[in-house]
Formats: C-alpha cells, sequence, structure tokens
C-alpha cells in the first residue's frame, strides 16, 4: 500500500497539485489569498508537495533542512499555522479521491486507505505545527529584539547636544529601555543637554508623564539639563487637566526651538550667513 501510494502521487504530482491548490483557496479566507500573488502561491504549494513526497524517502538528509526554510518561508509570507494544516489535511483527502478516480482502489478498501493516509501524514503535520511554532518565536524574538534598539535611540546631533525622538506607545518596559539608553548615552556622548522628543508619542497620560519624568530626573542626576520638547497643545492640555507638574523643566513645541534654545545653553546660536556674490 505504502510503495503503492508513493508511486500514485509521483506519478500524478501535477494533476494532484492542480486540484489540491483549487480545493485549498476555495477553503481559504478570500482576504489571505488576495495578498499572495499568484506565483508565490503556486511555488510554495508545489514546494509544500515536495516537502510531503521527500518526508516519503527515510534516508533523505535534507528533509530536516528543508522542513525548516519551509517553516521560515511561511511565517515570512504570514500564513497562519491553521492554513498550512488544513491544507496538509485537504491534500490527503485529494489524494484519496485521486486513487479512487484513477479506480487504484476498490470500493472496499477506501475507508482502509484513508485512514493509512491520515496516519501516515499525522506525524508529518506535527512536525510542521513543531517546526513552524519554533519559528515562529524565533522571528519575533529577533523583531522584539531589533525593535528594542530602534525604540529609544539617543543621537548625538552637535557637540554635548543629543536628542532622544520618542514615538509609539510608552509601556513599563519600554520607560525602562529608554532610562538606560538615556543615561548610557549622556555618558558616553558627554552630552550636556538631552532633548526629549515626544512628538510622536500619541499620548500622554499619567503613566507616559511620569516616565518621562523619570527620565529627565535621571539625567539631571548625571550632570545633563534636560529639554522636553514636541509639546502639542492637546498634550499640554493633558497634562495640565492631570496635574502634573512639569516647570522645573524647559518645554518647548517643536523640535527646532528647543534645539535653539540647547544651543543658547551651550553658549552658542544659529547664525545666518549672509550670501557673498
Amino acid at each position: 500500500m505504502y510503495n503503492e501510494i508513493i508511486s500514485h502521487i509521483k506519478n500524478r504530482k501535477t494533476e494532484i497539485i492542480e486540484e489540491w491548490i483549487d480545493r485549498v483557496k476555495e477553503a481559504a479566507d478570500e482576504r489571505m489569498i488576495s495578498v499572495v500573488s499568484e506565483q508565490v502561491f503556486q511555488g510554495t504549494s508545489y514546494e509544500f508537495v515536495d516537502l510531503i513526497l521527500l518526508n516519503l524517502d527515510e534516508n533523505n538528509s535534507e528533509y530536516k533542512s528543508k522542513l525548516e526554510m519551509f517553516s521560515e518561508k511561511i511565517v515570512r509570507l504570514g500564513w497562519p499555522i491553521t492554513f498550512v494544516v488544513s491544507g496538509l489535511r485537504t491534500f490527503t483527502h485529494v489524494v484519496h479521491d485521486d486513487l479512487i478516480q484513477e479506480k487504484k482502489i476498490s470500493k472496499d478498501r477506501e475507508g482502509e486507505y484513508l485512514e493509512f493516509l491520515d496516519n501516515w501524514l499525522a506525524p508529518l503535520s506535527n512536525e510542521i505545527i513543531h517546526t513552524y511554532a519554533s519559528t515562529w518565536e524565533k522571528t519575533v524574538s529577533l523583531q522584539k529584539i531589533a525593535l528594542q534598539e530602534l525604540s529609544a535611540p539617543l543621537i548625538p546631533v552637535v557637540e554635548h547636544i543629543s536628542i532622544m525622538p520618542l514615538v509609539g506607545t510608552i509601556d513599563t518596559e519600554r520607560a525602562k529601555l529608554i532610562m538606560e539608553n538615556l543615561l548610557e548615552g549622556v555618558v558616553s556622548h558627554r552630552a550636556e543637554v538631552v532633548l526629549i522628543d515626544i512628538t510622536g508619542v500619541p499620548v500622554v497620560d499619567t503613566m507616559v508623564a511620569h516616565h518621562v519624568i523619570q527620565a529627565a530626573e535621571a539625567v539631571h542626576l548625571v550632570g545633563a539639563r534636560c529639554m522636553l520638547v514636541g509639546i502639542r497643545p492637546e498634550i499640554a492640555q493633558t497634562i495640565v487637566n492631570l496635574g502634573i507638574d512639569l516647570n522645573k523643566f524647559i518645554t518647548t513645541s517643536t523640535l527646532r526651538k528647543g534645539m535653539e534654545k540647547a544651543l543658547e545653553m551651550t553658549n552658542r546660536k544659529i547664525v545666518e550667513l549672509e550670501e557673498v556674490n
């Protein structure tokens, strides 16, 4: 039975894949199918079947690495694991139906063959789920590290003046990262004035304001002065309504005004030069 099924899949590979793709598309979410090009979908489907066939060869040493590569690919494509597992189950039924259509099995053995196919492909399904989950966790972990590295950079713009642009929501974990980067950056860049730019922070509530104030006070403790820039009208109103006192910090509405003020604090200023004819 085993060799008979393998031979049938290999001989009818194109027809089986085409039927399988049609069934998968019928059952899949239209939104997912619409964002994947036909070429990519076709190519990935053939790759999936090749992986199944590769699994049939118990002596093939490439199977494990190819499975990992395939899992990484579908993670990048954004395919849900439910879609992949459902596709494998559909493949089982397509092969079974094709065996019947090509009269490779008798009527009284249909159930036997279907059970065999299910049991045969179950380990592959489990392995794909495990590899997919591991790949997804690794990808998410790497993305998280990358986001953390980019989420709170302290940028030296001119000598003794650095800027930390904050973008997005600030939670407790990110606030800790901001504090660490801020203090390390002030020391390493020998900054005298630090501008914390909150232009890109959509909401400033009590917690966010508390974290920003803590960061500003920490900067003062290491011998630098801190300025809060990007105070939009709605943020100013929110800060007033929350009863938060920012009088001990210099604040400006824009980064440009903050930069001009920072230059003055370091005994410098912007001078417009006359054009020389």
